[in-house]
């Protein structure tokens, strides 16, 4: 049976399946096959996969000593990996259940099993979690080379934008100067210091600025990391036509903070703006607000449009990429 795998280079292999692991893709129910010189490691979602790495359909053989959560279940086991946490979502309470009973069992390397028990509420942008099995809500979480510890119940983390991120901490040159507005415990301000950039995380959450500053220690970034608890239009005064690169990921509300993203920007600011629209208009409101705030002072390029995954029925978490270069 063809299932997904990506295809490297035999000497790319272990890093390859180390950052696959990382995002929670690799196939556990089937083998990682050597065939002339490359590498098929099994992946869960081809769509979630870099594009660095090229995907192919191939029949690898199945894992025969490992039980998964699929084996135990019938139904479908769908779950996110952070750390050594699972993470479901389950209305059922007795699927609930069932599903974190079958990941305990499997094998799974996972200590915790949480499930969400209430939405994204609150400027602080927490939600409340179940622990059914394991304790507690904290871990360290790895993508792309980066450690960060988290607690799921204090802090917003999403392991599923680890594509998203890698994909603009890729563009970061060494010397930017990099200001994430809503940075929470520093996916986007670790690896952009670690690319050699100055980077400036602002965070109305407490606890999530005090993971920054430890994420900064453990990925040894510490020094090219300025962690500041507080509303960014309160800190923007200190900032002020300061950055070469702005991280506005706040969708339903980015569009409140534009006025404060241009008095930021400098000469030559490249702006990622999330935003979450209906598909029938997807990119067309952020524009708009986006002119709306920066010209005439700045002459406004759209670089990207793009689409980072579904968020619910005909709605789409988007990004736009935007140079702004004043007149």
């Amino acid at each position: 049976m063809s299932v997904p795998c990506a295809r490297v280079a035999r000497e790319d292999g272990e890093s390859a399946r180390k950052d696959l692991a990382d995002m929670g893709l690799v196939d556990e129910r089937h083998e990682i096959v050597v065939e002339d010189g490359r590498l098929y490691i099994p992946v869960t979602d081809a769509a979630a996969v870099p594009a660095e790495y090229e995907v192919v359909d191939y029949d690898p053989p199945a894992r025969e000593t490992q039980t998964m959560p699929a084996d135990l279940v019938d139904f479908e086991a769908s779950y996110a990996r952070l750390g050594d946490i699972a993470i479901v979502d389950e209305d059922d309470p007795n699927r609930a259940r069932a599903l974190a009973d079958a990941i305990a069992e499997s094998a799974l390397p996972v200590a915790t099993v949480l499930n969400r028990a209430s939405k994204v509420k609150g400027d602080l942008r927490v939600r409340d979690w179940d622990v059914l099995v394991g304790e507690g809500t904290e871990t360290v979480h790895r993508e792309y080379g980066c450690e960060f510890a988290v607690d799921l119940a204090e802090v917003y983390f999403s392991p599923r934008l680890a594509t998203e991120r890698h994909r603009v901490a890729e563009q970061v040159q060494p010397d930017e100067r990099a200001l994430d507005m809503f940075a929470g415990v520093g996916p986007f301000v670790i690896p952009f210091a670690k690319r050699g950039a100055e980077a400036v995380g602002v965070d109305l959450n407490e606890v999530a600025i005090e993971y920054l500053r430890e994420n900064a220690r453990r990925n040894g970034v510490e020094d090219r990391v300025t962690a500041i608890q507080g509303d960014v239009r309160d800190v923007a005064g200190e900032y002020s036509d300061w950055a070469d690169r702005l991280v506005m990921n706040l969708p339903h509300s980015a569009d409140e903070f534009l006025d404060t993203a241009v008095e930021l920007a400098g000469d030559d600011c490249v702006l990622h703006y999330y935003d979450i629209q209906p598909e029938d208009d997807l990119f067309g409101p952020g524009e708009r607000a986006i002119r709306a705030a920066a010209e005439p002072e700045y002459t406004v390029d759209i670089e990207t449009r793009h689409v980072v995954r579904s968020y619910a029925p005909h709605e789409q978490n988007v990004v736009l990429d935007v140079r702004l270069r004043r007149e």
